[in-house]
């Protein structure tokens, strides 16, 4: 009979990639979370999953001319989703063309030409691990680069909290009393797309932003303020890594859909029972006048 101990310690205890991987979904809790948290409260949750698809061309293109090498593919990841958040904001200002429309054009057409990429080159396992990732094979410059990647972010939104904040609740008062809002805007969608490559290495292009969304709107659902919310979104997706790790340990399941799926479940569950405008607060109130 199995103990505690054989079920959640023992696998990081005994196998140095476990405990690679748990570093590295350490690392992606601390840049993608927070960012998740604004996305969301910014009414831009499909925006990171258009820009995921975005960096796919740019990975391919890297990996196309030094297989998978990680400063080709995240150099590469980098430079294609900064120009897709470009080129869909300049669309969308230079026509009638509305912003998401102008990001889901750009996005379908970067998915498939990163397939194609891929296709040219490699086989079907790499397009498997460029599209789904391999979070149990990070080496340790990828764990340096995800750890980079967290401190820039953190960092960076701690000198552009004031105005990301304010651009949340009213962007129309921001305007008219600061000329911040447009630079903050610029290195928010720079973080974004940082923070999808990091988890493009780990979870692939097609799971990256799963990590993002799904804990930041987890813990929308338990806590109200934003100090709060970013802390438990953290703490949320460092959950749904370690889950899904051991799920992907003690049942031979991919690591990566596991990790997600797990963040899907601790989702569902926030939505049933989260205090914040769960079902259960909607279902079954409390008493008259009680908090």
């Amino acid at each position: 009979m199995e103990t505690l101990y054989d079920i959640f310690i023992a696998p990081f205890a005994e196998f140095e990639f476990m405990r690679r991987a748990l570093v590295g979904v350490l690392a992606l809790s601390f840049g993608a979370a927070p960012i998740g948290v604004f996305l969301m409260l910014r009414r831009m949750s499909l925006t990171g999953d258009a820009m995921q698809h975005a960096i796919l061309p740019g990975a391919a293109l890297g990996f196309l001319i030094a297989g998978f090498d990680l400063f080709a593919m995240t150099l590469g990841g980098i430079l294609a989703g900064s120009a897709v958040a470009i080129g869909a904001g300049v669309v969308a200002r230079a026509t009638e063309l509305k912003e998401d429309a102008s990001l889901a054009a750009f996005y379908l057409v970067s998915l498939a030409l990163g397939v194609l990429i891929v296709s040219v080159r490699g086989s079907n396992v790499d397009l498997l691990h460029i599209l789904f990732g391999s979070v149990l094979a990070l080496d340790d410059a990828t764990l340096i680069l995800l750890a980079a990647f967290a401190t820039v972010t953190l960092g960076a939104l701690a000198v552009i909290w004031r105005p990301l904040v304010l651009e949340c609740v009213d962007p129309g008062f921001l305007r008219s009393v600061s000329r911040t809002g447009a630079p903050s805007h610029i290195v928010f969608l720079a973080l974004v797309v940082l923070n999808l490559v990091g988890g493009f290495h780990a979870l692939g292009t097609l799971l990256a932003v799963g990590i993002m969304m799904l804990p930041a709107i987890a813990a929308r659902f338990w806590a109200a303020d934003l100090t709060r919310m970013i802390v438990l979104s953290v703490v949320l997706a460092f959950v749904s890594g370690v889950g899904g790790l051991l799920v992907s340990y003690h049942f031979a399941a991919p690591s990566g859909p596991a990790i997600i799926l797990v963040a899907g479940v601790i989702y569902a569950g926030s939505l049933a029972l989260g205090p914040v405008g769960g079902l259960r607060r909607r279902f079954v109130p409390g008493r008259h006048l009680e908090a």
